[in-house]
């Protein structure tokens, strides 16, 4: 198989668990309480396009270049999570009213730390699963 196949694949079953279980139980309370009157039922077909550009992007420009270790996908993880995030966050708190500097703050670091995890961890198991040549 494609070694891209396998790490778009790998990085994409460690994102979304620990994204769900992020969204769905750790932060559901917070982000309900800061912005609950702006939410609605979830639409699935933009959920699923963004996640599925979201783990295209990642492995573009995180952990699918060809000298990537864990350490670039550790950092480069970071920073695309860090812009993608933040520009959603910092564009959504300039236009919307309800929109809070702790939701920007939370969500952005989330961001951070979930992109720079899965992007290491996808790498880690691509580099397992199918090992550069």
């Amino acid at each position: 198989m494609n070694r891209y196949v396998v790490l778009y694949l790998a990085t994409f079953v460690v994102f979304i668990p620990i994204d769900f279980l992020f969204l769905g139980l750790v932060a559901r309370g917070f982000f309900a309480s800061q912005v609950g009157d702006m939410l609605g039922e979830i639409r699935f077909a933009p959920a699923i396009l963004f996640y599925l550009l979201y783990v295209a992007g990642v492995v573009i420009f995180a952990n699918g270049p060809a000298g990537a270790t864990w350490q670039s996908a550790l950092l480069y993880g970071a920073l695309y999570g860090l812009f993608c995030y933040a520009t959603f966050e910092l564009t959504s708190l300039s236009l919307l009213k309800h929109w809070s500097w702790a939701v920007v703050v939370v969500d952005t670091s989330w961001g951070v730390v979930l992109t720079a995890v899965s992007s290491t961890a996808g790498l880690l198991m691509a580099n397992w699963l199918a090992p550069k040549v």
